[in-house]
């Protein structure tokens, strides 16, 4: 489901018959559903002290996100993953560019489990075995004698493709798991379903079981120090090198007003 959050709404007074002009300035953000929270909190904190600036943002996965981008539909691309080399020729064909980067946050792919659930630790090669099907009893990882419900994001998602390339050595997905579009509708889910076993940003994490991989806990300080063993960057993405009020904005993320931002959101900040 696509999420549209416009943060900065144009005020009519009626009784005073005013009328608040629109902004200026309107940055449009799409893409990756794992930095949705993310991006709600910026956008709010960054337009308080820039009134003339609205900043627009939707889900739908890091590669709407990225196509809207070759598109001219959006200003930013969030991304949960690097572009690929298809998307960079799309983007290059378009707009004579190859785009830029900008890492804004690291993030835990955390396992999520149910609270019921008695397992509390898996290795990587548990989770490659529990997603591609051959680990399919929760009694084989010294859980209950109970069939693992498998919960996996759509192929358009960032984490879908960071995780089938990094833990699942390019292996496909059980075609037993259930398909969910958001984290959000994932951790849910996992609420309400104690042998479901799903993955997504540790930011969206509180309510269901944060799996410790390989003994090592996700959490801030150990992927900081990158002993947490799934982890990855957050990305955003320009078409060209940015100016105007989108460079200010994008300069404000990674300072450390933003990334105190990225702390306080459960998210991991740069430093």
């Amino acid at each position: 489901m696509k999420v549209l959050l416009k943060i900065l709404l144009l005020l009519i007074t009626l009784a005073s018959g005013c009328f608040v002009k629109p902004s200026a300035v309107i940055i449009r953000i799409k893409g990756s559903d794992t930095m949705l929270i993310l991006n709600r909190i910026w956008a709010e904190e960054y337009m308080k002290s820039h009134p003339d600036v609205s900043i627009y943002f939707e889900g739908g996965g890091t590669e709407e996100g990225i196509k809207a981008l070759i598109n001219g539909e959006a200003d930013i691309a969030a991304a949960s993953r690097p572009i690929d080399p298809v998307e960079v020729k799309e983007l290059a064909k378009k707009h004579s560019s190859v785009g830029m980067s900008f890492i804004v946050a690291k993030d835990a792919l955390s396992i999520y489990l149910n609270l019921e659930n008695p397992v509390d630790n898996l290795t990587v090669a548990q989770v490659k075995e529990i997603f591609t099907g051959k680990i399919t009893n929760w009694k084989d990882v010294g859980g209950d004698s109970e069939k693992i419900e498998l919960i996996s994001r759509p192929p358009n998602s960032g984490s879908y493709y960071y995780f089938k390339e990094h833990v699942l050595d390019e292996a496909e997905y059980s075609a037993g798991a259930k398909i969910l579009p958001t984290t959000e509708s994932i951790v849910k889910e996992v609420m309400k379903t104690k042998n479901a076993v799903g993955y997504g940003g540790i930011a969206y994490s509180n309510a269901v079981v944060n799996c410790s991989i390989n003994g090592i806990v996700p959490t801030i300080e150990n992927v900081q120090n990158d002993t947490y063993p799934i982890i990855r960057y957050l990305l955003l993405y320009t078409v060209d090198m940015p100016d105007g009020e989108l460079k200010s904005y994008l300069d404000w993320i990674v300072s450390p007003a933003g990334q105190q931002i990225v702390k306080k959101s459960g998210y991991i900040p740069l430093w």
